[in-house]
């Protein structure tokens, strides 16, 4: 059955719009990883684990936690972290509260690792998305964002807590 509300095929500006959050979808995570790879091989994927780990308390979060704020799957997120252990910014340990649970834990290489790359990536996102727009577009594009965020689905994704600076700033 159809919804006679909406056409079966995407025209006009419904396709025009679409096409256009398309190509920044598909154009953004390269231009994001470029900088980053060529500096620290660091995919964003990983800089954003590495900036999650060092906005939480104590540096640390559950794996499973990461993995919901990272919108990833376990094995993926267990992957990328195993990269980053190896590389010494990350370690693994038993949730001493429940043993059935592993949590991350940025160590002090990994942040001096995301210390040195903040900058650089804050250039390159502002270079990217918010030098091109107006103070008002980068207001809508924020309330455009959280709509489509809230459609996918109800739960908020991840936010430094109120009390948390960047990592950079934290010098």
């Amino acid at each position: 059955m159809t919804d006679d509300r909406h056409p079966v095929v995407l025209a006009g500006e419904d396709l025009e719009t679409w096409a256009g959050l398309a190509t920044v979808l598909e154009w953004l995570p390269p231009a994001l990883d470029a900088p980053l790879v060529h500096a620290f091989d660091l995919t964003h994927f990983e800089y954003g684990i590495l900036f999650a780990l060092a906005s939480a308390p104590d540096r640390t979060l559950r794996m499973s936690d990461l993995a919901g704020f990272a919108n990833s799957s376990l094995s993926r997120l267990s992957r990328a972290v195993s990269r980053l252990q190896s590389r010494g910014w990350v370690q693994r340990s038993q949730d001493p509260r429940d043993g059935r649970s592993t949590r991350a834990t940025l160590t002090d290489a990994g942040l001096e690792v995301i210390n040195e790359a903040t900058p650089g990536h804050v250039d390159t996102v502002r270079r990217l998305v918010l030098d091109p727009l107006t103070a008002a577009q980068k207001r809508q594009l924020h309330d455009i964002t959280l709509r489509i965020q809230q459609a996918i689905r109800a739960q908020e994704g991840w936010r430094p807590p109120r009390s948390v600076r960047s990592p950079a700033a934290s010098d």
